[in-house]
């Protein structure tokens, strides 16, 4: 037998058999191959460790991570542009304005005035809507304020004593990017001769004229018409009275009416810019549901805003931000109200409640509910919990923010009109950033220096006249700092103003009764927003960032990706 098996074996290697015995053993190699291959890559990719992409990211995935979208929320101190910001600016004169010329060649009707001079001409009480008093106050108000275009004169009005006239009007700076009409009410001192001739001797400060303020139901006088923006809405009109009260409606309307309300969340004591990125949110849903948005009056205020350092509560919307108008535009109802009436008439009238508690119920799911109230309940997982998250993803291309129906409190609006009233809307701005930024050398290597007062007086020598009135908006406490600059140009700071907002001022008035008779502290937003709007003013306007240094906004290699 052991013959037959090598004489079977060498048999193999018979050369009939060579081709079937070399095929055999390819095929076995090549399948010890595969098998080494497979054993190779399991032992790499059990072992090998790639750098995270989190932290080492390509441009594919930094493109990824990195939305352009208005649906990612960007954290900003600063003051959040509001819809009156995105109006069409006056950088043109708007025609309809009423010129020296316009006054000059109306003539006198018999029916409102006597040509005949009366020997007790001088001494006989003055009136006020007498059209050549009229007349003659709106010419010395267009001799005497240059830098503005008037559209509309109010009927004048009788004073304070038999010489005085209050007048109000509306108008425009010449220059500048706003495109507001301002209101203001002054008042005038008249004086008559006996030879029967009239003039005005004096014009007060602005807003003085305090009778053509309060007389609400006028008949129009002299006017042209310019009451329509370009964008074919009212423009906003700082100066009016304001009239942001709660209004109170009816059981029927109220039980007729759908709603939706946002509870809790994540967005309280945070920056105004979060708040309102969340706000807007809520409205956007509220807008695009059809539906009455129930929203909280009372804010949060964050302590990089106030005094004490501290988050304050009880800060009402309506100190910053136009009540009145975002009532008129949009469809809102005070939460303390809204319950109130829920509690009256939730039971009596079968009003539904649909809760909903995962923001990522998108706004187009809830479209179809037709029950009363839809709430939205956040949780306390941040950042799940914020309410800006219902607008992303599917839902950003559906819901828009309606940036253009929130402006900003015309309280607010009408001090940044009274401090450039007073600079007579003539004067340049210069946006000075110092603070924690000039201290920190590694993001901001050189701004502390190039904002310095010799820097600047180098810096502004090419950018701003000899001479020019020069509103310094800054963060930087102690003004005195710029003392230097005063050898080139008449400086003005926010503090300057102070009596716009103290205890006799209107705007303290207005907010005291507003606030249930406390009176309210003018804080850290307040005066970065007024700082801000008058810096916007300015006929020149010299920005901190590529005005005044290389430096980037948001630090170093910053500048190609953020905006300076």
């Amino acid at each position: 037998m052991f013959g037959r098996s090598v004489m079977s074996r060498t048999g193999s290697f018979r050369p009939e058999n060579l081709g079937q015995h070399a095929l055999a053993m390819i095929g076995n190699l090549c399948f010890t191959m595969f098998v080494v291959g497979v054993l190779v890559f399991t032992i790499i990719a059990a072992t090998y460790e790639p750098e995270d992409p989190l932290f080492h990211p390509s441009d594919k995935i930094t493109n990824f991570l990195t939305s352009t979208s208005n649906a990612t929320f960007k954290s900003d101190i600063s003051v959040v542009r509001t819809g009156e910001d995105f109006m069409t600016p006056n950088q043109t004169v708007v025609a309809g304005f009423i010129n020296i010329t316009d006054v000059e060649n109306l003539e006198r009707t018999p029916e409102t005035g006597s040509s005949d001079c009366d020997t007790d001409f001088a001494t006989k009480p003055l009136d006020c809507r007498d059209p050549e008093v009229f007349h003659l106050m709106m010419k010395a108000a267009i001799e005497q304020f240059k830098d503005i275009h008037f559209y509309r004169f109010g009927k004048p009005v009788a004073g304070s004593n038999e010489t005085t006239c209050d007048m109000a009007w509306r108008f425009r700076p010449k220059e500048g990017k706003t495109a507001a009409f301002y209101k203001d009410y002054r008042r005038f001192v008249i004086s008559r001769s006996n030879n029967c001739t009239v003039s005005v001797v004096g014009i007060g400060d602005y807003h003085s004229g305090v009778n053509a303020r309060k007389r609400k139901k006028q008949k129009p006088g002299f006017e042209k018409k310019s009451e329509k923006s370009d964008q074919g809405s009212m423009p906003l009109v700082v100066g009016e009275v304001v009239n942001d009260a709660l209004v109170n409606i009816s059981e029927g309307a109220f039980s007729h009416g759908k709603y939706l309300i946002y509870v809790g969340g994540g967005d309280r004591c945070k920056t105004i810019n979060h708040y309102l990125w969340s706000f807007l949110c809520a409205l956007g849903e509220a807008q695009y549901l059809n539906r009455t948005l129930v929203m909280d009056l009372t804010l949060c205020l964050s302590s990089i805003y106030t005094n004490s350092n501290q988050d304050e509560e009880g800060k009402d919307f309506r100190f910053y931000f136009d009540f009145e108008h975002l009532r008129e535009a949009a469809s809102v109802l005070d939460q303390d109200q809204f319950w109130s009436d829920w509690n009256k008439w939730q039971k009596k009238d079968g009003l539904k409640l649909h809760l909903v508690e995962d923001f990522r119920v998108t706004p187009m799911k809830l479209a179809e509910v037709k029950d009363t109230l839809i709430m939205r309940k956040f949780g306390s997982v941040e950042p799940d919990n914020y309410w800006y998250r219902v607008c992303e993803g599917e839902t950003e291309s559906v819901v828009q923010r309606p940036w253009h129906l929130l402006w900003k409190s015309r309280r607010l609006l009408d001090i940044v009109s009274a401090i450039a009233t007073r600079l007579n809307w003539d004067y340049d701005s210069v946006h000075i950033e110092r603070g924690e930024k000039a201290r920190n050398k590694e993001l901001w290597p050189n701004l502390e220096q190039d904002t310095s007062p010799d820097a600047l007086l180098t810096t502004l020598q090419d950018k701003l006249e000899d001479g020019r009135h020069v509103y310094i908006a800054t963060n930087e406490p102690d003004t005195s700092f710029f003392d230097p600059l005063k050898d080139k140009y008449t400086t003005h700071f926010l503090d300057e103003y102070k009596d716009l907002w103290d205890e006799n001022s209107e705007w303290y008035s207005e907010t005291t009764k507003l606030n249930n008779g406390i009176p309210v502290e003018f804080d850290g937003y307040m005066r970065v927003s007024v700082d801000t709007e008058v810096f916007l003013r300015g006929k020149k306007q010299i920005e901190t960032f590529n005005d005044l240094t290389n430096d980037c906004k948001d630090g170093v290699n910053t500048c190609n990706t953020a905006s300076s």
